[in-house]
């Protein structure tokens, strides 16, 4: 069974401190009456309560909390993370204590996360809108502090062995709201909250000794009013300056006799040749040097169809075949690339099939049907290239008309 705990005085000195005393009953925008140290449920108009009378009361209000804490949650406690808790659930309330991710983070164990989500109950409504409370925020850090304040003394955490870094990763901790301090008088027949606007008074530098931060302003302010200067109103001559380098654009004549007497037109090198968009750039210092002149193509010959030598009996009879034309007997092509893409093909294959027979593999099916597509490619590419040296059918009537031709005479 669970233990039950009992609250302690650590927790009732926490909760006088940041609830006040009040003497006599005050009535509360809502039509209720408060007295002593926030107690509202028999409070009435015209009643008076002693301090020690305050605190009873204030026992009897913590009564129904501290149940509630001890209900609620299932997580093993310490005596000051209990009296922090009812000090908490007392200024939120028990039912704004049960739906709140305080208590959902104790019942999952995480202990260090719900305090840190102690500190998000910081806000109060006020004239018409919700701000942040300095003394909410101040109220929530003690709670805090009181629940990680283990019974045995605090963790040591040496600085060298663990430098602290910030953790970007917490939201919600650091309001984004500057507090607000407000003030509750706890004199009077009815409660109000007064918001205290009075900006602190600005310490004036002496003269003697200038303040750094205001120096670097006005060396700031001084240097953008020279680079972002304001234009002179329009009739106001400016000033000369003396000494200064005005750059003025060059006065050129482009009249015809201008012209002719810059540029005088010279008569061309008889050898010149013009140059040509194809030609390597030969300037130097915008001075053109002249290509060297291309050579005259070869008058081109025709070769001679046929010569006979008649010599002696034992000669060999030496005759000129005529040249084949381009097209009609061309180089063998090459046959490598194809036999290599084949035997590629077939290895993909084979690998393939294999190892998705053993393994079921996907991939290795893929392999295989890859492997064929190559091989396909390689018998088409084989093919085609066989194609491609196959004789011409007259070609080689042709041959075998010159070949009879020299046989015939030869036997003459």
């Amino acid at each position: 069974m669970k233990p039950r705990h009992r609250i302690s005085r650590a927790a009732i000195d926490l909760i006088k401190r940041f609830e006040g005393y009040r003497r006599k009953s005050a009535q509360l925008p809502g039509g209720g009456w408060t007295i002593g140290h926030g107690h509202t449920l028999t409070a009435r108009e015209g009643a008076e309560v002693s301090e020690s009378d305050a605190e009873a009361l204030l026992l009897y209000d913590l009564i129904a909390v501290a149940h509630a804490v001890n209900e609620h949650v299932f997580a093993p406690l310490t005596q000051n993370q209990f009296d922090a808790l009812v000090a908490f659930a007392f200024n939120i309330g028990v039912e704004n204590f049960q739906r709140s991710s305080v208590l959902r983070r104790l019942n999952e164990g995480q202990l260090l996360q719900a305090a840190c989500a102690m500190e998000l109950w910081r806000k109060a409504d006020f004239d018409g809108e919700r701000i942040v409370v300095d003394a909410l925020v101040r109220r929530r850090s003690v709670e805090k502090t009181l629940f990680l304040t283990p019974p045995g003394g605090f963790v040591p955490a040496p600085t060298p062995i663990l430098p602290p870094n910030v953790d970007m990763d917490s939201q919600g901790v650091v309001p984004r709201q500057v507090p607000t301090a407000l003030t509750v008088p706890l004199e009077g027949e009815h409660t109000f909250i007064e918001r205290d606007e009075v900006p602190p008074t600005p310490v004036e530098p002496d003269d003697d000794e200038a303040s750094p931060a205001l120096s670097a302003a006005e060396a700031v302010t001084s240097r953008l009013s020279t680079i972002f200067a304001e234009p002179e109103a329009a009739g106001t001559p400016a000033a000369e300056a003396q000494d200064a380098l005005v750059l003025t654009p060059p006065e050129e004549d482009f009249s015809r006799e201008a012209l002719n007497r810059v540029a005088p037109a010279t008569p061309e090198p008889a050898n010149e040749v013009e140059p040509s968009l194809f030609d390597s750039p030969l300037t130097v210092a915008n001075d053109v040097v002249q290509a060297p002149a291309a050579p005259e193509p070869e008058p081109i010959t025709e070769p001679e169809t046929k010569t006979l030598v008649e010599v002696e009996p034992e000669a060999v009879v030496e005759a000129s075949v005529p040249p084949l034309e381009s097209g009609r007997a061309p180089a063998r092509p090459s046959l490598l690339a194809p036999a290599v893409l084949a035997v590629a093909g077939i290895a993909i294959f084979s690998g393939g099939v294999l190892s998705g027979v053993n393994n079921l593999n996907t991939l290795a099916w893929i392999a295989g049907v890859v492997g064929i597509g190559l091989f396909a490619v390689a018998v088409y590419q084989l093919l085609d290239r066989l194609g491609q040296v196959e004789p011409d059918e007259a070609f080689e009537d042709e041959i075998d008309g010159e070949i009879g031709a020299e046989g015939d005479d030869r036997d003459q």
